[in-house]
């Protein structure tokens, strides 16, 4: 904890009563409450566990910082410069479930999402996707809406089925299981 002294002036015409200690620019700028290794902290643990859990996180620490303080430290930084995506995964996304769908598009190289469309036309990500022509390959699943998109407007892009969506369902995986048992013991 860093304590700075404080200063009064008993001027009667002086604009300014109390007066605090300056330190140099390198240990706590005018004006801060933190210092910049412990505002770097607060940034870091705002962007790996949001609010409520970086706040409870930050007591057993012991660091004097609020879930709204943390999420300011984040928001104050800013978000880093956007990379254009190469490799992009697309699938729909339910805003409500059975009522309201959207499209999810996420950059698979850094492992973020980088748009949320607001409904699940091939139309609206055709639209996204023309404007991004450096992707070169594109993860879906194998519904044909998608598919259409992508070949309209990125033409030269490879697509790729998830490989999520080619494991078969849960009743057959079990007997192809039951049936490699059966090979190894017998």
């Amino acid at each position: 904890m860093v304590n700075a002294r404080r200063f009064y002036c008993n001027a009667l015409l002086c604009g300014r009563r109390i007066f605090a200690e300056r330190f140099d620019a390198g240990v706590l700028a005018p004006w801060a409450r933190r210092t910049p290794r412990l505002e770097h902290i607060v940034h870091h643990l705002g962007l790996a566990l949001g609010g409520r859990p970086a706040a409870d996180f930050a007591r057993r620490l012991m660091v004097p910082a609020s879930r709204d303080t943390l999420l300011r430290a984040v928001r104050r930084r800013g978000s880093p410069c956007f990379v254009p995506p190469v490799v992009v995964g697309i699938d729909e996304w339910a805003w409500r479930r059975n009522q309201r769908y959207g499209t999810l598009i996420c950059d698979l190289e850094r492992r973020r999402t980088i748009a949320l469309l607001p409904d699940r036309e091939p139309a609206a990500a055709e639209a996204w996707l023309s404007e991004q022509a450096q992707i070169t390959v594109v993860a879906r699943d194998r519904s044909g809406g998608y598919a259409l998109a992508v070949a309209r407007a990125l033409p030269y892009a490879t697509q790729v089925a998830d490989r999520w969506l080619e494991l078969p369902p849960s009743n057959r995986t079990r007997g192809w299981l039951r049936l490699g048992a059966d090979e190894l013991t017998g």
